[in-house]
């Protein structure tokens, strides 16, 4: 358990914490037109992007086919008042909707209203960050970021007889989590759990699962942080091992650097196709959704390219699903909002596969 001094430690900014968190335009539009030139001929511009709730604003959606129907698990952002900053404060997400569609083409939702609230929560600081949801023997189960009352990252969960709601949270945090971003993916009859994100996620502030007195972001030369994975118990409320590192690798099988636009920074989501498993994922300060494939749940995965190109808006989170003979690429943007990061909206749009397996990249801002 961490102490409430280390806690008032750890939430501090130390210098290593803030060197190169902004890389500079060049190097994105460098990195974006390297994309395309090396893409081509798979990209595809992307026309019939739909909004799937603009009334309000909800982002992070987290998509899975319950009861043969399209459950829809956003984070709810609300207007707060604070100056953005890289630790996040900035957003106020203060509860969870459900929505649930039965046909993606039409983009019509019914949202099934507030399954969670802050105040539902008896460990509950602030903020309720992006979550998952998982089914097993008859439950559902909400798996939550939020920050403690020390203002450290930790995941609840909370549990439902219904994919669309309401959920009770569980009394406290998962023993030994950390950080935000839950994905969890089942596997022959396991269910894993990814999660980590740096900056605002606090992944920095850890190293071996134990918290650091001081955040450390890796040099530009050093391998970047990784994502998490942990099978989960049989009860579905625990880990039932000691999380491990995520390793993505470029084509020789090196990790990606810190310094590499396409390495991990938040948004873990896990799909398998044709028996691959697809590891995808947000590079936060670059803006794209890039992917990694490999031969079972653990990884290690190897890079192979951008999905999304960079949207209206500062994070890009998503999630991929199958349904009905086609694949969906969920995800969200802040242009009904004017630009602004904290407010976002969700959107889906169609994600093709090229003939090797690979993904036809699509254009963030083409639609």
């Amino acid at each position: 358990m961490i102490s409430r001094l280390l806690a008032v430690q750890i939430t501090r900014y130390c210098s290593t914490e803030i060197i190169r968190q902004n890389r500079s335009l060049k190097n994105l539009l460098n990195s974006t037109k390297r994309n395309k030139q090396n893409n081509s001929k798979n990209i595809k511009i992307m026309k019939k992007a739909k909004y799937l709730f603009p009334g309000d604003y909800m982002a992070d959606p987290s998509v899975h086919v319950f009861e043969g129907k399209i459950y829809i698990y956003p984070s709810h952002d609300w207007e707060s008042g604070v100056e953005e900053n890289d630790n996040g404060d900035h957003f106020n997400m203060k509860d969870y909707h459900v929505f649930s569609m039965d046909d993606v083409e039409t983009g019509e939702v019914t949202d099934n209203g507030v399954v969670l609230s802050v105040e539902d929560v008896p460990w509950a600081g602030r903020q309720l960050w992006d979550c998952d949801v998982a089914f097993k023997n008859g439950k559902y189960y909400m798996y939550f970021p939020m920050k403690d009352k020390n203002d450290i990252f930790r995941i609840g969960v909370a549990v439902s007889d219904r994919p669309y709601g309401p959920f009770v949270p569980e009394k406290h945090p998962m023993m030994g989590s950390y950080s935000i971003d839950p994905c969890v993916f089942e596997d022959e009859g396991k269910h894993y759990m990814y999660f980590g994100g740096i900056w605002g996620g606090q992944l920095q502030r850890y190293r071996n699962n134990k918290a650091l007195e001081c955040a450390i972001l890796p040099e530009e030369n050093e391998a970047a942080i990784c994502p998490k994975i942990a099978v989960l118990q049989d009860d579905m409320l625990e880990f039932g091992e000691e999380p491990r590192d995520v390793k993505i690798v470029d084509q020789d099988g090196n990790e990606l650097l810190h310094s590499n636009p396409h390495r991990f920074f938040e948004a873990s989501w896990m799909h398998k196709h044709n028996g691959k498993y697809y590891f995808s994922y947000s590079t936060g300060d670059t803006h794209f959704l890039c992917y990694a494939i490999g031969d079972n749940p653990y990884g290690p995965f190897t890079y192979q390219g951008v999905i999304l190109t960079p949207v209206v808006g500062w994070t890009t989170h998503h999630s991929i699903v199958e349904y009905k003979g086609k694949t969906w690429l969920f995800y969200h943007d802040a242009v009904p909002s004017g630009g602004k990061t904290w407010l976002r909206s969700m959107k889906v749009t169609e994600l093709e596969y090229n003939e090797d397996g690979t993904f036809k990249t699509i254009e963030g801002l083409d639609d």
